[in-house]
This record gives structure tokens, sequence and C-alpha cells, in this order.
């Protein structure tokens, strides 16, 4: 049996699945970035079993290898952006520990603000 219109017909499902996730990516949607994976992720998997039970000739892999290109090129960006989130996220996470612990600080002073006091003690 040929598997080579199914294994084609497969890559580009998987690019077209890819290409969502990078516009989801782009666009800063990252819920529903998270969601799309699960589905990319399987689609991955049945790929990956689809090749194995029957390798691809040399001229599939030829035809397979510029939707494989543009795939890994689309993971590699989404990794990129995600990448700059997770810096975004760790940097807003730094900010509200520096917050909290200012707050704690002030807390244990019981709420009373240290500021400097006129000497009243100096003759004038």
């Amino acid at each position: 049996m040929n598997h080579a219109p199914q294994l084609y017909t497969s890559y580009q499902q998987l690019l077209e699945k890819s290409n969502v996730m990078l516009r989801l990516a782009t666009e800063g949607l990252w819920e529903e970035l998270i969601a799309t994976e699960m589905d990319y992720v399987s689609a991955v998997q049945k790929l990956a079993q689809l090749t194995q039970q029957v390798a691809p000739s040399s001229v599939v892999q030829e035809q397979l290898r510029p939707l494989l290109r543009s795939i890994l090129n689309n993971e590699s960006e989404v990794k990129r952006l995600l990448q700059i989130r997770m810096d975004e996220l760790a940097k807003l996470v730094g900010q509200s520990s520096i917050q909290k612990s200012v707050l704690n600080t002030y807390s244990r002073q019981g709420g009373h603000v240290l500021v400097p006091q006129d000497n009243l003690d100096i003759s004038h």
C-alpha cells in the first residue's frame, strides 16, 4: 500500500497547525496557544507512527523536505516568542517578589512610617 499521499497530507496538516500556533504566539494569545499545542503534539505523534510503519522513499522525502523545513522554522519562532514571554513573566514575578518583600518589611514595623523629625531641642 502506498502511504505517500497520506503522509504528504499529514505533513500539510501539521504545517497548518504549526502556522496557527505561530500566529497565536505572535499575537500573544498564550492560553489559546497552549490549548492548540496538545493537538499539535498528537499530530506529530501520529505522523511519527505513520512514518515508522512505512519508511518514505527518497522521492517522497524530497517532496516532504520543504514542508518539514517550514514546520521546523515555525517551531523555532514559536520557541523564541515563548522565551521572550517567559522572560517577561520572570521579570514580573521578580518585581512582585520585591514588592512583597517591601510590604512585609513595612508591616513588621507596625505600619509606622519612619521619617526624620525636626529637632525641637536646638535653639534658634
